[in-house]
């Protein structure tokens, strides 16, 4: 459905000027006071939010949510420290502050705020003040009176210029900054958000290439093992050529998936080291095979909330807002302006004489200007205006659905990681079961060396199962939080973020506008 669209109604035509004999003073002042009333008038129409149908639930993660104690509580702003990693922490919280896409949409969003003081500005007088001194020349023929004359001119004078805003111009291109400033201000925030998210994303690949490299190494010495047991079996002709090729194929494959590992964890490594603002030459983190993946509860609440948690809804919301302004900014410019000038001051030939009564010179005056002819280019503006507006409702709405699109892959992707760790971590108890019945069966000489290690072999596989499940749910977890909108949320009554993650330089420019870039 289209955006409801409504326009200021604006006050009824008054005279400039009284039917009885006023002062001139009296009459500039009526004059003055007539066209301010008028300026409660704003042209073009008036903004409502786009309507978009939302479900009341999500499809995926049912069995999931119900688990949880709160489903509908909110994100916590800080939410990596869920993860119960004082490294990820520092790492996150070194990124907010160092990472160079923050600081360029901190500048934009600083951009953006110095654009609506540009705009707020035009609303008042421009003053001016100026003082200068010249001497001239002008010979017999160049005179007037046929004589040459050589003289000096002093002049001090103070200047007023203010074009008032008759239908709103001037506040419908605040109106249209603000919001892109808003925009600007969730377009940080999902800067911030995405750097996090990428930190935490790429630590737990990190971690899990730590672990995969451990249990890798280790079956790379029982594969060694149980090769060099196939060597001596078949150089004693109890094994054949076929079973010394496939243990070495087997030892072969274990080398080079530790390759393909330890490529993915230094990749990562590089990422973070980028991430924190370092190179990565002088950044690393100390391995950890026995790092333990954490499963925060994240309340993933209900699909409406999604339209003030995503910051790419929000920002699209607020483009929106501000292409309809720029409709009425556009339709102000097929009625006239009015610009009311003053100017006065003081004018001699001599500096010690300039300041005196007789040598004052003053002018006042409104002027109004109206475009008679443009060739239809007003009326272009206004077609592009409408059409920049359409477009961008269509852009905040398939940004809502993307939205929830996103969210739902998350939600599912984390039940179904769910139940299956839950399946990994059985299928881990049982071969640590059968390591043990098989361990007493070599212990009892009913079964041999080889079959005890390949055993091992298949347990140590299970694990790296688990555990590669375990981190991409912790992985899963944190996309899930992304698209969830991180903790970060808008306040639709006063248009400004509710609650966000801010860094210092964020917190300082916000201090010197009045406002929170959060």
């Amino acid at each position: 459905m289209s955006a409801s669209i409504h326009r200021h109604s604006c006050p009824p035509q008054v005279s400039y000027f009284g039917e009885h004999k006023h002062t001139r003073w009296h009459d500039y002042a009526a004059t003055t006071l007539s066209m301010l009333a008028l300026t409660a008038c704003a042209v073009g129409p008036n903004y409502h939010k786009p309507r978009m149908e939302v479900p009341n639930d999500f499809k995926e993660g049912a069995e999931w949510r119900r688990a949880e104690a709160n489903p509908s509580g909110a994100l916590s702003s800080t939410w990596w420290r869920s993860y119960q990693d004082d490294t990820l922490n520092g790492l996150i919280e070194d990124s907010l502050k160092a990472n160079q896409s923050i600081v360029a949409a901190e500048a934009a969003y600083r951009l953006a705020r110095a654009v609506v003081d540009a705009n707020v500005a035009n609303l008042y007088p421009t003053i001016g003040a100026g003082l200068s001194a010249s001497r001239s020349s002008y010979g017999a023929g160049a005179s007037t009176t046929g004589t040459k004359i050589v003289g000096n001119e002093f002049v001090a004078d103070l200047s007023l210029s203010w074009e008032l805003d008759l239908w709103g111009q001037i506040r419908r291109e605040i109106e249209s900054a603000k919001a892109a400033a808003e925009a600007t201000d969730a377009q940080l925030a999902g800067e911030r958000l995405s750097i996090a998210s990428s930190v935490a994303l790429d630590y737990f690949a990190l971690r899990q290439a730590d672990i995969d490299t451990d249990l890798l190494k280790q079956q790379q010495d029982i594969d060694e093992r149980i090769f060099a047991m196939t060597q001596a079996d078949f150089a004693q002709g109890t094994a054949s050529n076929d079973d010394l090729l496939v243990a070495q194929d087997n030892l072969e494959i274990v080398i080079a998936d530790l390759q393909s590992t330890q490529i993915a964890r230094e990749q990562d490594e590089h990422a973070i080291a980028v991430l924190v603002g370092k190179p990565p030459e002088v950044f690393s983190l100390p391995p950890r095979p026995d790092y333990v993946f954490a499963l925060p509860a994240i309340p993933s609440g209900v699909p409406s909330e999604l339209l003030e948690r995503r910051y790419d809804v929000v920002s699209a919301e607020r483009t929106a807002a501000s292409a309809n302004a720029k409709i009425g900014a556009a339709e102000a410019a097929f009625y006239p302006s009015l610009t009311l000038s003053a100017e006065g001051g003081f004018e001699h030939g001599a500096v010690n004489r300039l300041f005196s009564v007789p040598n004052r010179f003053w002018t006042l005056g409104p002027t109004l200007a109206e475009t008679i002819f443009d060739g239809g280019a007003r009326t272009a503006a206004v077609r592009e205006a409408r059409a920049n507006y359409d477009e961008q409702v269509a852009n905040y709405r398939q940004a809502v659905l993307s939205a929830f699109q996103s969210t739902e892959d998350s939600l599912s992707s984390v039940t179904h990681l769910t139940r299956q760790e839950i399946r990994f971590a059985d299928i881990y108890k049982n071969n640590r079961q059968l390591l043990m019945s098989e361990d007493a069966q070599v212990r009892a000489g009913t079964a041999s060396e080889q079959s005890l290690l390949t055993q091992k072999l298949t347990l140590l596989q299970a694990e790296e199962s688990l555990k590669d499940t375990q981190a991409a749910l912790a992985e899963s977890s944190v996309t899930l939080v992304k698209n969830l909108g991180g903790g970060w949320q808008w306040d639709s009554s006063r248009n400004a973020p509710a609650g966000a993650m801010v860094a210092p330089a964020a917190q300082r420019d916000a201090g010197s506008t009045g406002d929170s870039a959060q």
